[in-house]
């Protein structure tokens, strides 16, 4: 692995003479926040040795460069995910990259059901921690000590500066926005109402299919890192669940839009 990600990160160096300090991991729908960036360069994933594809509508497919502010930056417009069929060292394989070119902090969103009552569709969500339920560990194997250790604290996977700083900038932009507990199972398919009762009751406020992984990989290499949720669908009644489609999750996604790329702009030139 280590090799892989030297050879994938010495390419793109070998292209870009770039070295970006934030990452960013846009979720369904969120792929325009590399509106906000003032592009340098645009590689496209099938161009880049060693990385997936994404195979999801919603999900753009390249790494964007450029900068925020006076902040430089490296985006993944669209991730990848284990339900795909990709093994949870490829879904998190662009993560190690972006550390190897230099990222010290990564901003992930996604798109994803709510459980908690105070929440409704549009809603956007700060994550202040995670719940694993993921049917494959991103470290599991033979650990690699360049990468970190062999045994990951996660007593605070989602920075709490970060976090702090975030919901300061909510309330000068006028954003509303929610925190909760993020719970990470593995798809494609959406949760039945009994799985989101479930979710419920182990203490997560919403659940997706992403994420996780890439968090238990960053905070591997001592990556600080921030997470948003929006929330595309509700878990809460057998009319809510009837309705969802992954048409209609985009759509809810896109709607939030505007309020996360603000407050993800506003994070990284501030933080």
């Amino acid at each position: 692995m280590w090799e892989k990600v030297e050879q994938t990160a010495n390419y793109i160096f070998s292209i870009t003479n770039f070295t970006p300090q934030d990452g960013i991991i846009l979720g369904s729908g969120l792929g325009n926040f590399v509106d906000d960036i003032a592009i340098e360069f645009s590689i496209p994933y099938t161009d880049l040795p060693n990385f997936p594809v994404t195979t999801v509508a919603g999900h753009g497919g390249r790494l964007i460069f450029g900068t925020i502010g006076s902040k430089k930056v490296v985006a993944m417009q669209g991730r990848f995910h284990f339900y795909e069929g990709y093994s949870m060292q490829q879904v998190t394989f662009p993560v190690r990259v972006m550390k190897q070119l230099g990222v010290q902090k990564l901003i992930v969103s996604n798109a994803s059901g709510g459980v908690n009552p105070g929440y409704k569709v549009g809603d956007v969500v700060i994550i202040n921690d995670h719940i694993n339920l993921m049917p494959e560990h991103p470290l599991r194997g033979a650990n690699d000590e360049r990468f970190g250790p062999r045994f990951v604290n996660m007593s605070e996977p989602y920075n709490r500066s970060l976090i702090r700083l975030a919901k300061e900038i909510a309330i000068r932009e006028q954003i509303e926005v929610k925190d909760g507990v993020y719970l990470g199972l593995q798809g494609p398919t959406f949760e039945t109402l009994a799985e989101y009762r479930m979710v419920k009751i182990l203490g997560a406020d919403c659940v997706g299919m992403s994420t996780v992984p890439e968090v238990i990989v960053a905070r591997h290499m001592d990556v600080e890192c921030f997470g948003l949720s929006v929330i595309t669908d509700m878990g809460d009644t057998p009319d809510n669940l009837a309705t969802v489609s992954h048409e209609e999750v985009l759509e809810a996604a896109r709607s939030a839009e505007p309020k996360v790329r603000n407050l993800i702009k506003q994070l990284i030139i501030e933080s």
